[in-house]
């Protein structure tokens, strides 16, 4: 799906990834751009209108479906990563309340206009999320679980014509891999990424070189053969359960 003249609500659009997405919709023509985050912020283009949007929030969450009337595509981009040892619940739950709840609860909730646009729903998750890296592995699990989710929903829309996309992102330079000394790609590298792999309608997109390293390893490999062999167990429903 190319950006050009399409609606995007992006959520954690203050920094990192999320600010060099905003940035990269609108240099390739996109019609509007909402900027989700918890605090609004300022942008000089009239094309972008910004959200207060906490995804972890069923209001926040609700109003911004509420307040929006169209939408081509969902970018669940916010995200949260702490170091942990498995061993703090609260730690885990929070992960969980914002990798995985959030992406699927944004997800619920902008169905019906994706569905009406035959959009896309685009989750960035992370190579932690095909092996737990275990220094963050509260990260980790959450990551697992969301590409596990992403892999779910887009069986299930499918019949719907709502495409589903998993971004495996590796080391970002970004707040989030601060003190991670290895190498990293841009925010706005991994942004045009994203997009190149939306505009291929590749349903993994690999947008840096680290993920990049083990795509066709993934693509051809015996997770993704199940992925399909099970995606072709479900019937296109009527009227989604979500």
């Amino acid at each position: 799906m190319a950006i050009t003249n399409k609606t995007v609500l992006i959520t954690g659009s203050n920094r990192g990834i999320g600010r060099a997405l905003v940035e990269e919709a609108l240099k390739r023509g996109a019609k509007r751009v909402y900027a989700g985050a918890r605090k609004t912020i300022r942008h000089p283009d009239k094309r972008v209108t910004s959200v207060a949007l906490d995804v972890t929030s069923a209001s926040q969450i609700q109003r911004a479906a509420t307040e929006i009337d169209t939408l081509d595509i969902l970018i669940n981009n916010a995200g949260v990563a702490i170091y942990d040892d498995l061993s703090n619940f609260e730690v885990i739950e929070q992960h969980l309340a914002v990798n995985f709840f959030g992406p699927l609860n944004m997800s619920r909730a902008f169905l019906p206009l994706l569905t009406r646009s035959k959009g896309a729903i685009v989750n960035n998750l992370s190579l932690a999320a095909l092996a737990a890296l275990p220094v963050i592995p509260a990260y980790s699990v959450s990551k697992a679980a969301a590409l596990s989710m992403t892999q779910s929903l887009r069986a299930v829309l499918a019949g719907q014509g709502v495409m589903v996309h998993a971004v495996i992102l590796g080391p970002i330079d970004t707040d989030m891999n601060r003190g991670f000394e290895i190498p990293k790609a841009s925010p706005e590298s991994a942004a045009a990424g994203i997009f190149d792999g939306m505009e291929r309608g590749e349903e993994e997109i690999f947008p840096d070189p680290a993920s990049q390293s083990i795509a066709e390893a993934w693509r051809t490999g015996a997770a993704k053969a199940l992925e399909r062999q099970f995606a072709a167990l479900v019937q296109a429903p009527a009227k989604s359960p979500l």
